[in-house]
């Protein structure tokens, strides 16, 4: 269940690698391509590594797009990654009727300190990195129901780079991590939970969310994705019955490069929290906490 594979290669550092690759959220060709590298990089600092080289990996349309188009792309993925100190030094390109773009990334961590799910314990503390909702956002975007300002403050949002949240976890001992992408806040959290055989508690108010993004859920403007991670876990949730339809489904938003989930032991709590309020995080909300029982179950207060 891991974000990224973790190798240990005799006599050398412990490396991370991992791949991810998005279709397009957004119109504009470099921002897709910075947002779609800083989304590949992300299940490196979710592992706790530093990115170090990347390969892209891109479907391109050709007979829709031009050369240029693709050419933009590459520029924005190759700034953000050098962002992140990683070098893009080459890839693959294969014509394809639905573009796609991202990374394969390589990075370096210590074995003994990577941000693995299995290490969480109950009582561990639970901190979210990044507001959620953008999965509903690209969805507003597709249907042109988001202002210019919503909108560069969602691409703003999905082109940070989580090594602030990174560094701030380690600096503080936190056990284990993941980034909240595609499965939801909630999927990954089962997922993390499932792998270190705990449960877990959230409190839906202490979720950071976009303002509008709430709004939008509640005009039932939701993508399918969303609705799938949502009928996904609901097996292994326990919903508040103070919680309405749509909140529960923007816990289960899919989310493109979202913010690290960190558990955190309690003592350090505050420490984290300020930690990343001083690193400039774009967010550090204690959402929740890990507790004894069945592995993955979550019990969602309002």
């Amino acid at each position: 269940m891991e974000d990224a594979a973790l190798v240990r290669p005799d006599g050398g550092p412990g490396l991370v690698f991992t791949v991810d690759f998005i279709t397009p959220i957004v119109d504009e060709p470099e921002a897709y391509g910075a947002i779609a590298a800083a989304n590949a990089i992300s299940d490196v600092y979710a592992m706790g590594g530093e990115p170090m080289v990347a390969l892209a990996v891109c479907g391109f349309p050709d007979e829709k797009l031009g050369k240029d188009v693709l050419a933009r792309i590459f520029r924005g993925g190759r700034d953000k990654a050098a962002e992140a100190g990683c070098a893009i030094v080459g890839g693959h390109t294969v014509l394809d009727p639905e573009l796609k773009y991202g990374l394969a990334v390589v990075g370096t961590v210590d074995p003994a300190k990577a941000l693995v799910q299995t290490r969480a314990r109950p009582g561990d503390r639970l901190v979210l990195t990044k507001p959620i909702g953008t999965g509903i956002a690209a969805q507003a975007i597709k249907s042109r129901k988001l202002s210019a300002d919503d909108i560069a403050r969602v691409i703003a949002l999905m082109s940070t780079l989580n090594r602030a949240a990174k560094d701030a976890a380690l600096a503080c001992g936190a056990r284990a991590a993941t980034d909240v992408t595609g499965f939801g806040l909630l999927g990954h959290l089962h997922n993390l939970a499932s792998a270190s055989g705990v449960a877990a508690r959230v409190r839906a108010s202490a979720v950071p969310v976009l303002g509008f993004a709430r709004e939008l859920a509640a005009q039932g403007v939701v993508p399918g994705g969303t609705k799938r991670n949502h009928a996904w876990v609901a097996p292994n949730a326990e919903f508040s019955p103070e919680l309405a339809e749509h909140e529960r489904l923007l816990l289960c938003d899919a989310q493109t490069s979202g913010g690290l989930l960190i558990a955190v032991p309690a003592e350090r709590e505050a420490e984290l929290v300020a930690e990343l309020t001083r690193r400039g995080a774009p967010a550090a909300a204690s959402i929740g906490e890990l507790c004894a029982g069945a592995a993955g179950r979550i019990e969602v207060l309002p």
